[in-house]
């Protein structure tokens, strides 16, 4: 699109007869820290800098649908900085596929689009993950809107952004969890298992278990062999090390046979397939971090605890760097609404904040690439990846 990332070359992209008055926010999707962070940072300028109005629209698209709404004054934005979670509410619900009381789902695109007329809005700012994108361009698509995104997950798997606000509260929570399972797991002389989150990226599990000190670190991204790893404990006790710490991404999945050359699309389909199969069996024992203790205490015969943190992660008063993150992205937000510049999520790349079209962003997962300095690191301190 030919943009730069300083907001001062952007330029206006309306005339002033066509410039946003009234602008709604909503959070989708799970919640993180610095959503509130996020929200403020739109909405101070927007109100005091560019004179709009500002909705915001109360349990993500559900709200939308249901025309759930409050308007929004500078007092809204006070003493929500440090707050977690999101005082707007959110919900997992997609507009195309609304759950209803039957317990069946309907599509109330129709609805969410006549709503947005309803309240006279000019842009829609999303905050949310990468499916909150996917729905932000559909309703775009569908309806003609105009959408701002803003990337939101610890998982930190949002495609065209080097980090979504929420990461790095995550990663401080698990490095501290891991930090303080060293001590139990030194006087018990046990192999620990920390289950993160992170769905089908290995991010937390990586960055965590890098500044923890992990022994071994399993993401999605590297299929384990689960001989390797009891291997690499055994050898650990060998060497006189009393215990050993685990860490094992939701989404991470045992390696299967080799396949056949030739068919690099089908190979993909084939590995996702048998991704999926052996993450079943595991869901069926109790979770990843259940199965995987339970598998390790029986290979090297060393007792084995499992503590999976779930939600802890996703909660509390998000880090100084995300404050910063989700302020930052948000007032840049705010000047591209000014500046009539739609359709796109506002990514940080490098220093500098750059739109993204919401089009090259949606349906796309930003995974670790194996070639990614924090593996490169992992290994060069002896930490065993399940797969050497």
């Amino acid at each position: 699109m030919g943009w730069t990332s300083r907001p001062d070359d952007w330029g206006d992209q309306v005339g002033e007869q066509a410039r946003a008055r009234c602008i709604g926010i909503l959070t989708s999707g799970g919640d993180c820290p610095a959503l509130n962070a996020a929200i403020r940072g739109v909405g101070k300028p927007a109100l005091s800098l560019h004179g709009m109005e500002v909705i915001g629209i109360l349990d993500g698209f559900r709200g939308l649908v249901e025309n759930r709404t409050r308007t929004l004054g500078e007092g809204d934005f006070s003493g929500i900085l440090t707050k977690g979670g999101t005082f707007l509410g959110t919900s997992r619900d997609k507009p195309h596929r609304m759950p209803i009381t039957d317990g069946s789902e309907v599509d109330l695109t129709a609805v969410a689009i006549t709503n947005y007329r309803r309240l006279h809005l000019d842009c829609l700012v999303c905050l949310g993950g990468g499916g909150t994108m996917k729905n932000a361009l559909r309703l775009m698509k569908q309806g003609d809107l105009r959408i701002v995104g803003l990337p939101k997950t610890i998982d930190n798997d949002v495609w065209g952004t080097d980090v979504c606000f929420g990461y790095d509260t995550a990663l401080t929570i698990v490095a501290e969890a891991i930090d303080r399972l060293h001590s139990t797991a030194d006087s018990h002389h046990r192999i620990m298992v920390v289950e993160t989150m992170g769905h089908n990226a290995g991010w937390l599990a990586l960055g965590a278990g890098v500044a923890g000190g992990a022994d071994v670190i399993l993401i999605p991204e590297i299929p384990y062999n689960l001989d390797c790893v009891a291997d690499s404990l055994v050898s650990r006790l060998r060497r006189g090390r009393r215990f050993s710490i685990v860490v094992v991404a939701e989404g991470a999945f045992p390696a299967t046979p080799a396949l056949a050359e030739g068919d690099p699309e089908g190979k993909k389909r084939k590995k996702r397939a048998q991704a999926g199969e052996a993450l079943a069996s595991v869901a069926g024992a109790g979770g990843v971090g259940a199965w995987l203790a339970a598998e390790l205490q029986q290979r090297t015969h060393l007792e084995a605890r499992v503590t999976v943190l779930g939600h802890l992660q996703r909660g509390g008063t998000p880090t100084p760097a995300d404050r910063l993150l989700a302020t930052r992205l948000g007032t840049v937000a705010a000047d591209l609404i000014a500046r009539g510049v739609y359709g796109v999520m506002v990514a940080i790349r490098g220093r500098e904040c750059v739109p993204v079209p919401l089009e090259e962003v949606a349906g796309r997962l930003r995974t670790v690439p194996l070639d990614h300095p924090l593996i490169e690191t992992a290994r060069r301190v002896g930490t065993c990846l399940g797969d050497e």
